[in-house]
């Protein structure tokens, strides 16, 4: 399957911020981001946090995974102890691979961090390693959305937040 191609990366803390920023970077300057490696998101901790250059500007992002670390991340934001351009949270340890769906580790973190390693290592050796390369999202837009950053892909995948009353 073409799409497994780009998925495998987004099962692991960082891997969706990780493709997102190749995207970006190749939005905005016309050039693949090749050796993107973000050593910092690699690491098993709850919050990550790196930086990256992009037309001379500095983006920073952070990863939280697990709601615990999320809350402190947001926190963090909101009381103006750190910005960020982009972040990423998982309610996973680890991400998608600590999640529900894989066998119990029980806290094993050593196990996550293999997991997490592996997954890393293969997108290294993935032929197509950036979202809007891959061809069955190529055929989406083509075929439905019209073109990223269209009216109707707006529409479609992007929302935004509004406060609510808690129920």
């Amino acid at each position: 399957m073409i799409l497994s191609n780009i998925l495998l990366i987004f099962g692991s803390s960082g891997g969706v911020l990780k493709a997102a920023v190749r995207t970006a970077y190749n939005m905005l300057t016309g050039d693949d981001l090749e050796q993107l490696e973000f050593k910092e998101l690699k690491e098993m901790k709850g919050i990550k946090e790196s930086s990256i250059e992009i037309l001379g500007k500095e983006v920073k992002v952070a990863v939280a995974s697990g709601l615990a670390n999320a809350r402190r991340l947001l926190e963090r934001i909101r009381d103006g102890k750190a910005h960020y351009e982009i972040i990423e949270i998982m309610a996973c340890p680890g991400g998608c691979i600590g999640g529900a769906g894989q066998p119990l580790l029980r806290g094993n973190v050593s196990k996550l961090e293999k997991r997490m390693k592996a997954i890393h290592t293969e997108d290294r050796d993935k032929p197509i390693r950036r979202s809007y390369e891959n061809k069955s999202i190529k055929k989406i837009y083509n075929e439905y959305l019209d073109a990223p950053g269209s009216e109707k892909a707006h529409h479609l995948l992007h929302t935004e937040y509004s406060s609510r009353e808690k129920y």
